[in-house]
């Protein structure tokens, strides 16, 4: 039962969000966490964070982490094929429509109103994964420094990453 339900969370969570892995996170928390209960909050910001520093969609590493976590290599395999299976059929279905579509003016003016729901959306992932991992004054410094880092210089997301890392590892040393 429980890999038929982590099958079909991850169909919803890749049916009805749109812009990208990032903009699929508020809904994977809400799915994983508030919904189901499968993971803490905690777990759940650990799960991003690998699925962010592992090569790949961050929807699909999270799925595939989430999948493994909880129900092992099925567990795994299900959730990374229900999370890309709404795109793959929508694909397939739409494949050859899909430049008159885009060539469309209206799906030029859609696109346009999607595109600032999906900055909500993402602004949303932030402050909530925000909320889990600013947990004390140190924890904050970092998240301040790397933030003023990655806007006043163009930092490869990886050095911010394991930047962020050392200095967990140096201030947190047990």
């Amino acid at each position: 039962m429980l890999l038929l339900s982590l099958y079909w969370a991850f169909i919803k969570i890749g049916l009805f969000t749109f812009g990208g892995g990032y903009a699929m996170i508020p809904l994977m928390e809400a799915e994983m966490i508030n919904r189901y209960g499968w993971l803490t909050a905690a777990e759940f910001l650990d799960i991003v964070a690998v699925a962010e520093m592992t090569p790949g969609p961050v929807a699909v590493n999270a799925a595939t982490f989430i999948g493994y976590r909880l129900a092992g290599v099925p567990g795994s395999l299900l959730a990374t094929l229900g999370v890309i299976t709404p795109s793959l059929v929508i694909l397939l279905l739409l494949g050859r429509f899909l430049m008159a579509f885009i060539q469309d003016q209206r799906s030029e003016r859609f696109f346009k109103g999607l595109r600032p729901a999906m900055i909500a959306l993402i602004l949303t992932a932030a402050f909530t994964l925000g909320q889990a991992a600013l947990i004390n004054l140190t924890t904050i410094l970092i998240f301040a420094g790397l933030l003023i880092l990655s806007l006043l210089r163009k930092v490869n997301p990886l050095y911010l990453i394991c930047l962020g890392a050392l200095l967990g590892l140096i201030l947190y040393p047990y």
